[in-house]
């Protein structure tokens, strides 16, 4: 399938929690005119911790750059997990823009203003301990959920993710969630934008908030989602395993 720009985020390379084979057959099987990476593409927290890169992770990057390299315009936007990237803002690597933020234009006109998301979370900046062990946290619940998924998988039942139903269950997961993207929009607003796209949270999301377009394009460790923008602008979340729930559509506002 060919798309004019596909958005992802939070692939967590670096991690056993990447889905990187996965990752990879998107990739080879959906191309684009342009290609945003919108944070956590690497995982620094967790390689400083202890070191994981497979041969998927090096494929993956090899793949990105072949992108670049055959004329698909790739912009790298880092994250909290891959901060130390941001010491290479406006640079170029192999092809890949790197900038602290970007705008995207649509097909239809419609201002979309690119960040990763990590600057509206009070956590990261202001108690960053409590982020290191939140992700401390996260990393054994998906442990625990790769086990578990492994058992259901022998029972032919489906992919099921743990720390998806306990942010959806636990009331303050999801006002934090909620939070989050009111307050991403209401900046891309204030900014002048009539639509944002994020990562960060792990939670994909096609939605209009006080008239701004919020898009988040979730993540590749659970929910193997990518947004992506359809040659006439709409724009979609595709769940690549098609196991969560039907993909949210949009169609944005001709301006």
């Amino acid at each position: 399938m060919h798309y004019r720009a596909i958005f992802i985020s939070d692939l967590h390379l670096g991690t056993p929690g990447c889905q990187a084979h996965a990752l990879l057959d998107f990739l080879r099987e959906n191309e684009s005119d342009y290609m945003y990476l919108i944070g956590d593409i690497v995982d620094g927290w967790q390689l400083r911790r202890k070191w994981y890169w497979p041969q998927a992770h090096n494929d993956v990057i090899q793949k990105l750059l072949r992108m670049a390299r055959k004329g698909c315009h790739v912009v790298y936007i880092p994250g909290n997990h891959d901060e130390f990237a941001r010491h290479f803002v406006e640079h170029h690597f192999g092809g890949i823009e790197v900038l602290k933020e970007a705008t995207h234009t649509t097909a239809s006109g419609q201002t979309l203003l690119l960040i990763h998301g990590d600057f509206f979370d009070a956590v990261v900046q202001y108690a960053k301990w409590l982020a290191y062990v939140g992700d401390y946290l996260y990393e054994l619940i998906l442990n625990l959920n790769r086990y578990f998924n492994h058992l259901r998988a022998k029972m032919g039942l489906p992919y099921w993710s743990l720390s998806a139903f306990l942010k959806h269950k636990v009331k303050q997961a999801v006002g934090f969630i909620n939070d989050f993207e009111v307050a991403v929009a209401r900046e891309a607003k204030h900014r002048g934008y009539q639509g944002v796209v994020c990562g960060h949270i792990h939670h994909a999301e096609i939605r209009t908030i006080e008239g701004v377009l919020y898009c988040n394009d979730g993540d590749w460790v659970e929910s193997r989602t990518a947004l992506v923008e359809h040659m006439d602008g709409r724009l979609e979340i595709i769940y690549w395993d098609q196991l969560v729930e039907p993909a949210n559509e949009l169609t944005p506002a001709t301006t």
